[in-house]
């Protein structure tokens, strides 16, 4: 009878198990976390796992290594402009796939990729408002969609900023970075280094300010035109500067480079640069060189 009793019990438990417990831990465990999945981002540079609202109230500085991590244009403008009040300016619209390009996918889809990822149509994005005292055009490359490359709507971008400069008779303040030219749009690509540094000469021609900022990274077609010419050249810090990168230029002259090569720190003791600026104190400075700058040019 106890025997009973006791198989009796155990099958209970059994059931109450496999009826009650399992299905409910099997549905808590099937349940979606409503926890975001980007509020952690791992720093580039010393893998640190940040808190992603933190890194933004800190400039997307990481806080345990200082490295500068790369941001878009709206970033920029919010940082930049008094009260992050400013009006972006529209950019021309051009044919998207001129070559009919294509290599493993579509040039048109992978501008559609680009575009979906971002509020802008390109990699380039340019705006007016005051920084200080002095009415600006910002312009401002972006990495993120499709590392920023060059092509005619990069060049599109310059020229217009350019010319709003001019007709407003304020200076023009380009951020660079990218990765060089578009290969997609093969010559007309590289036909944007000449027709930038004449839109860039119109504006010494008329008196204004040309200051450019070079982020991480700047290099190939845009390093040998724009990025270089500016009236003043700042970069951020240990940002990658060059032409053609350290890599490619290891493998082939088959030689060590030197410790911090291409890097902002290297240029500027090379006299390629004037100065670095931290980016917490970028907005200070900028503001101080306009009104030193448009007073002369007054």
């Amino acid at each position: 009878m106890a025997l009973r009793t006791l198989e009796n019990k155990r099958g209970f438990e059994m059931n109450w198990l496999t009826n009650f417990v399992r299905p409910k831990i099997q549905s808590i465990i099937g349940q979606k976390s409503e926890t975001p999945d980007n509020l952690w981002h791992k720093c580039r540079n010393c893998g640190q796992l940040l808190y992603v609202n933190d890194l933004e109230k800190n400039l997307h500085i990481c806080p345990n290594c200082d490295h500068h991590d790369r941001i878009g244009p709206k970033e920029r403008f919010n940082n930049l402009f008094n009260k992050g009040e400013y009006s972006l300016i529209d950019l021309p619209k051009h044919a998207d796939d001129p070559l009919k390009f294509k290599d493993q996918k579509k040039y048109t889809d992978r501008l559609k990729a680009a575009r979906s990822n971002s509020e802008f149509r390109d990699a380039i994005a340019v705006a007016y408002g005051k920084m200080g005292k002095v009415n600006t055009v910002i312009a401002v490359q972006n990495f993120l969609f499709m590392g920023g490359s060059m092509g005619v709507g990069v060049g599109d971008g310059i020229v217009t900023a350019s010319q709003t400069a001019i007709d407003k008779k304020c200076p023009l303040i380009l951020f660079t970075a990218a990765g060089g030219a578009r290969m997609q749009e093969g010559i007309l690509s590289l036909m944007q280094m000449p027709r930038c540094t004449v839109a860039v000469q119109r504006l010494r021609d008329a008196g204004l300010p040309y200051i450019v900022v070079l982020t991480d990274p700047t290099t190939g077609g845009v390093t040998a035109s724009y990025a270089m010419l500016g009236d003043i050249q700042i970069a951020e810090p240990n940002a990658l500067i060059c032409f053609a990168g350290p890599r490619v230029i290891k493998d082939t002259i088959r030689e060590e480079l030197p410790e911090g090569f291409q890097r902002s720190e290297y240029l500027l003791e090379h006299g390629m640069i004037d100065m670095i600026v931290h980016r917490a104190k970028l907005r200070d400075k900028l503001t101080q060189l306009l009104s030193l700058l448009m007073s002369k040019a007054a």
